[in-house]
């Protein structure tokens, strides 16, 4: 899914944005279809909210759930409430930088896991075991490391946004504000995969925006369904 050589850890993918025709049928969206006609192996999940819609209208949501907002796996892109998603995924971005304030206050700037992993596949005398100590030994990462052992669910901190987090509160903000509508990767109507090179903070965002631009600029009668990858 992701343009690598032999010395480029490829980006971790967990959640994948399928974009299909409207007139798609329902079933593709079943695990084994998924695999069978995208290629793409895993479950969808429940990440968007539909707009205020009738009865009738909620059957072209996929996975809907009871609620206002309607959640759901997906739908058309005219029916998602984009915008409102995207606030919302900021404003938890605002709350979350708060706790990583407090968490790693007095900590210098550490250097994330793909800078470790890089110099691995790089250097022959770096050995994996090396890296994973350099990497866990630095202040910083043993401050979110020991917040997250004493806390549990949506109040721990994602060390895979430690780059994201030290870009600042709005980089932070601005980086979630893509992330919400575009997730890891995506699957195009006419096949195309977009995904980030690796997981450093400048390649995600070179995705994010290319996700982005083609989720708002597509015809709005795309259906786009949250698939969770298979481990």
């Amino acid at each position: 899914m992701t343009a690598s050589t032999e010395a480029t850890p490829q980006a971790t993918i967990r959640t994948m944005i399928v974009a299909v025709p409207d007139d798609m049928p329902d079933a593709v969206f079943d695990r084994r279809m998924l695999d069978r006609h995208l290629g793409v192996d895993g479950n969808v999940v429940v990440r968007f909210w539909a707009k205020p819609h009738n009865p009738i209208r909620r059957r072209q949501l996929i996975a809907p759930r009871k609620g206002k907002p309607t959640a759901c796996s997906g739908g058309p892109l005219r029916m998602l409430d984009i915008e409102g998603l995207r606030q919302s995924y900021r404003m938890a971005a605002a709350m979350r930088y708060q706790t990583w304030t407090a968490v790693t206050r007095g900590t210098r700037d550490a250097k994330p896991w793909v800078h470790f992993l890089q110099r691995h596949l790089t250097e022959s005398d770096y050995p994996m075991t090396k890296a994973e100590t350099d990497y866990r030994n630095q202040p910083r990462v043993l401050a979110i490391r020991a917040h997250n052992a004493v806390t549990y669910g949506r109040a721990q901190l994602c060390e895979q946004e430690l780059e994201m987090f030290q870009a600042g509160p709005a980089g932070y903000a601005n980086y979630q504000h893509l992330f919400a509508m575009a997730g890891d990767a995506m699957l195009t109507v006419d096949g195309q995969h977009l995904a980030p090179a690796t997981d450093r903070m400048a390649d995600r965002l070179i995705y994010l925006q290319k996700a982005n631009r083609y989720l708002d600029t597509t015809d709005d009668r795309t259906r786009v369904v949250a698939v969770q990858l298979a481990d």
